[in-house]
């Protein structure tokens, strides 16, 4: 129960001061997002790598600042029930007029579940439902950016249209050919619409800030026609002479492949993330809130939705979690609910002999995957700490795998299963399982995607260790995505060379390695033999992808990352862009 009067005068100072913290965190994200424009026009590309990794641990270092600042002011673990309860109430009413209430919501969450036991996460003192409305924010300020800005070509004059759209993000780089882009541009929609006709309402709508990620900025918009709504974004990349237009992109599928998962976070300045994620959800209505707050670079909200989403399927859902299908993996134990479309990763308390690893180094590997630009292929994990889900939900087979497994991350009392770690990802088809399945036309783009992904790796200094099937898996698009990261490595890290001539007829025959092995040597020639035993696979895996099993391929793309290269990764198909003349 709330009380009846706030009569602490503790209560307001506290909900002041986490509420200030808030503040400079979302201050400082940014600042450094914003400094995201300097860093496209000068081709700054190692920079914005190296932002992109420091801005995912603000938000760590922001809440313990502001833990450390109540517990040195205030014993704030010390303080009685009632005490929260009235933080709480005041911390609601500082949210009154708040830009980004929604956040700060999980900031107070982040902060409490710091400060106080875990017997204590009481629904009266953490935000479990959002507490104000998001509904229609927007800065009325004179000078403040609008979410999106709306665009009225006439007809004839879309070229002009998207040229001043262009232009309107004031970019200081010079295009190369804005004639040319606009042109391609006008072709590209003419060629989706179709000849459609125009009507009275027709405009072209666009989010006021760019989306960088990798070496690319987007403009993301739709164009309205009557009651047709078409999504676009259009890709602004570095051409040999200054900017260009690389392509144009239509519709929600297009878009949720530039906003997958699999992708790392965009840098986009936004001020009202409410108001931009309404917009997007009217691009992508099938993209969830969680994944789009994740796309924008705001993870710890997108985990606190992706909870809430999480306990209400709960509520709405009565089948149980069960192991994971497919083959178990040494490392991970995985278990899923049929009806949720998530797996759940839990670190093995010990593991066979050949995996000469550890707990933290694990972790290690996971944080390297968040923080790295995941180039479409490596799938973004949720981690959470101290989960709780009822019992009554596990599979008796499941729990018995737990408890042999993973006892030291399992509470269990009766009425609830405690996980203390957790990896959540979104659910895929193994790639081995895909397959089995597939007719000759699916396994031969199932195996050119899987090379793609192992290329498109390579491209972003990432070594995956363990190449078998198993470790990756089909998107609903078609897409195949690495997700197994025990072994993982930087490719720079690794050395690659050719199996050595056997030394005599002895070592010929023989099964056992008649050469040294250093740490971090890799000899692509022996990938072959546990990849393609079955004719269907190995003859599209040579036909597309036979340098993958020679070390000159990957000592080449190694010598060029060191070199300060930084490659060219697409989230669409080469067939899309624009040709040059």
């Amino acid at each position: 129960m709330f009380p009846h009067q706030l009569n602490d005068p503790r209560a307001y100072e506290i909900a002041q001061a986490l509420l200030g913290g808030f503040n400079r965190h979302y201050r400082l994200f940014r600042e450094t997002t914003a400094l995201a424009k300097q860093r496209f026009e000068r081709a700054d590309w190692h920079g914005q790598q190296k932002a992109q990794a420091e801005r995912i641990a603000f938000y760590d270092q922001r809440v313990g600042e502001c833990v450390e600042l109540l517990e040195l002011g205030y014993e704030a673990s010390q303080l009685p029930m009632e005490v929260w309860q009235q933080i709480k109430l005041h911390y609601i009413g500082l949210l009154t007029n708040h830009l980004q209430p929604e956040l700060a919501e999980t900031f107070f969450n982040s902060v409490c579940t710091r400060i106080l036991h875990h017997s204590y996460f009481h629904n009266d003192f953490l935000f479990v439902r959002p507490a104000v409305s998001t509904e229609y924010i927007e800065n009325d300020e004179p000078a403040a950016k609008p979410t999106y800005r709306a665009y009225y070509p006439e007809p004839g004059k879309l070229g002009e249209t998207f040229r001043r759209i262009v232009t309107n993000f004031q970019l200081k780089t010079p295009f190369e050919d804005p004639a040319r882009d606009a042109a391609h541009v006008v072709a590209a929609v003419e060629r989706q619409m179709g000849g459609v006709k125009w009507r009275t309402n027709f405009q072209v709508q666009v989010l006021s800030s760019l989306f960088y990620r990798n070496k690319g900025a987007y403009v993301v918009g739709k164009i309205i026609n009557g009651f047709h709504e078409t999504p676009f974004a259009l890709p602004i990349l570095h051409g040999s002479k200054g900017l260009m237009i690389d392509a144009m992109l239509f519709g929600e599928d297009d878009l949720l492949m530039l906003f997958s998962f699999a992708r790392a976070y965009f840098m986009v300045d936004i001020e009202v993330p409410a108001a931009a994620i309404q917009f997007l959800r009217s691009l992508m209505p099938r993209k969830p809130r969680a994944e789009l707050y994740n796309a924008i670079g705001l993870q710890k909200h997108g985990k606190n939705l992706f909870y809430r989403d999480l306990l209400y399927h709960l509520r709405h859902s009565s089948d149980k979690f069960r192991i994971a299908p497919g083959i178990k993996g040494m490392v991970m134990l995985v278990f899923d609910l049929p009806s949720f479309p998530f797996v759940f990763k839990l670190i093995k308390d010990y593991y066979p002999p050949q995996k000469d690893t550890t707990r933290e180094q694990i972790q290690g590997k996971y944080l390297l995957v968040k923080q790295h630009d995941r180039v479409g292929r490596m799938a973004d994990t949720l981690e959470y700490s101290n989960v709780a889900l009822p019992r009554r939900r596990f599979e008796d087979e499941l729990i018995k795998e737990l408890k042999t497994f993973c006892p030291s991350l399992l509470d269990d009392s009766g009425e609830d299963i405690v996980l203390k770690h957790v990896y959540i990802e979104r659910r895929m088809v193994p790639l081995n399982i895909y397959l089995q399945d597939a007719d000759e036309a699916q396994r031969e783009h199932a195996v050119l995607e899987y090379g793609n992904a192992i290329k498109d790796l390579v491209a972003a200094n990432i070594f995956p260790g363990d190449m078998l099937w198993k470790n990756f898996g089909v998107t609903r698009q078609g897409k195949v995505v690495f997700y197994d990261y025990d072994e993982i490595e930087y490719l720079t890290d690794c050395n690659f060379r050719k199996v050595p001539a056997p030394r005599c007829e002895e070592d010929e025959m023989s099964g056992e390695i008649w050469y040294a092995v250093n740490k971090g040597d890799v000899f692509p020639e022996t990938f072959g033999p546990f990849l393609l035993g079955h004719p269907g696979v190995r003859e599209p895996f040579v036909k597309h992808h036979a340098d993958l099993l020679d070390p000159a391929f990957w000592q080449g793309c190694k010598d060029a990352i060191l070199a300060g290269h930084v490659h060219d990764v697409f989230p669409y198909d080469a067939s899309r862009r624009f040709a040059r003349g």
